[in-house]
């Protein structure tokens, strides 16, 4: 269905598809895409969320059945709860996905991989001056050999590795091709660019991935797959991890929503429909779970997702009725950009507030109702009513008070306040403590 639409509507004349101009596909498209899952790493760094174990247990099997090709289990090295999480996670079955989990090139970091059983390591670092002089305080010769030597740790103790490049958007391009081509000389199996805090736009994310693609042997091009991690500080995520797609990259790293710290990063939804219904690329994933997939991270998460989310919100397939039903459903895509049963909705139409007095008078007349004046004006003022009869300053109230709940919810401290804490328990005063940023 969502292959043949489309070009139905070419054929008939009734629609311009840009999309599927040749001149408009980037030549560097892959032939398939596969989707690889943060929810588990990024998605539950959103504040208020927990998340059980069977809660993520549940997320993803559906993710599994879904299609998704690599699953995030956590960053293992974090806490002994995320530790035995992912231990547990990883005896569970997967008919498709396989599973990774996170850690730095550090032996306690990559130990806590290994006990846990993972097979698949995703080994995260970066090389620029900024993190290596202010967060790492080592060399980038340091950095190189202990990305290098940590490889060579996991694939001797029987663990494939992906390598990602942290703060990859904001590292010169010859230091990024030396760093793929020394990960790729160890033996790991991808290597990953990640836009760290969502700094780049999509015309200068091409621009590097092209570099990178253009830059590396052809022997690691046609061997080793590229991923893309994109944060969305900036709104850009889905547009820069499509722009990444266009230059090659074949694993895009996505979260559920696009859940995760800060403004989350790439949403799952976003991308598998663009990729799938504007390149018409196939992601293996089935489309009609996404409702599903989204309705169940909200209920885990404890969060609501935006009324005017694209795909899955409420508002995406909701339409006010302002002209003749029978018109306005004469076929659905007049309204809305691709049939909503292809990813688990359903059209909703409805009479509003905005609906006019004269359609609606119109509609009985046609469904055979002759409604004196007095009805009408009883009719179309109930239909009003929940509007107008709303008290605004008690729903107000009601906003900000779950509002404040959210935030409530929030498991951590501010630095002042853990130090408050500290010298309350303690009954110690802090020698030095700066809650200052670092400044250039």
């Amino acid at each position: 269905m969502r292959k043949t639409i489309f070009k139905k509507l070419e054929a008939q004349g009734l629609i311009a598809n840009y999309n599927r101009l040749r001149k408009n596909l980037p030549p560097k498209l892959p032939e398939r895409v596969f989707i690889w899952d943060e929810t588990f790493r990024e998605g539950i760094k959103a504040p208020t969320v927990y998340l059980t174990y069977v809660e993520q247990v549940k997320l993803a099997k559906l993710m599994d059945e879904s299609g998704v090709a690599i699953i995030n289990v956590g960053f293992p090295a974090l806490s002994e709860e995320i530790k035995r999480t992912v231990s547990r996670i990883v005896n569970e079955s997967f008919e498709h996905a396989k599973l990774t989990a996170s850690a730095e090139p550090t032996k306690q970091s990559m130990d806590a991989c290994l006990e846990c059983g993972i097979k698949e390591i995703t080994l995260e670092a970066p090389i620029n001056g900024l993190n290596l002089q202010y967060r790492h305080k080592i060399t980038k010769k340091q950095a190189l050999q202990k990305i290098t030597e940590s490889i060579t740790y996991c694939k001797d103790r029987g663990a494939n590795v992906n390598f990602m490049l942290m703060d990859g958007t904001r590292t010169a391009i010859e230091d990024i091709l030396q760093v793929f081509q020394q990960a790729a000389d160890v033996g790991a199996i991808r290597l990953g660019l990640a836009d760290s805090v969502g700094f780049i736009r999509p015309l200068s994310m091409k621009y590097l991935m092209s570099h990178i693609r253009d830059g590396l042997p052809d022997a690691i091009k046609k061997k080793i797959p590229i991923s893309i991690h994109c944060h969305n500080d900036f709104g850009l995520a889905t547009a820069n991890a499509l722009s990444a797609m266009e230059e090659g990259a074949s694993y895009i790293h996505t979260c559920i929503a696009g859940f995760g710290e800060r403004a989350g990063i790439t949403p799952f939804e976003e991308v598998v429909t663009c990729t799938e219904l504007l390149y018409n690329i196939d992601t293996g994933i089935d489309l009609g779970k996404i409702s599903r997939i989204s309705q169940s991270a909200e209920k885990a998460f404890a969060l609501p997702i935006q009324f005017h989310k694209p795909v899955i919100g409420e508002n995406i397939f909701a339409h006010e009725v302002e002209e003749d039903v029978e018109e306005m459903m004469a076929h659905p895509l007049v309204f809305e950009p691709f049939p909503p049963e292809i990813v688990g909705r359903e059209t909703t139409v409805f009479i509003g507030r905005n609906t006019g007095q004269n359609l609606i008078q119109e509609m009985l007349e046609k469904a055979g109702i002759r409604a004196s004046p007095r009805q009408m004006d009883e009719l179309f003022r109930r239909i009003k009513g929940p509007h107008e009869g709303l008290d605004k300053g008690e729903a107000q109230m009601t906003y900000y008070q779950v509002k404040k709940l959210m935030k409530d919810l929030q498991k951590g401290y501010t630095m002042d306040e853990f130090w408050r804490l500290v010298e309350q328990v303690t009954r110690q005063k802090p020698k030095m403590y700066s809650d200052k940023k670092a400044t250039p």
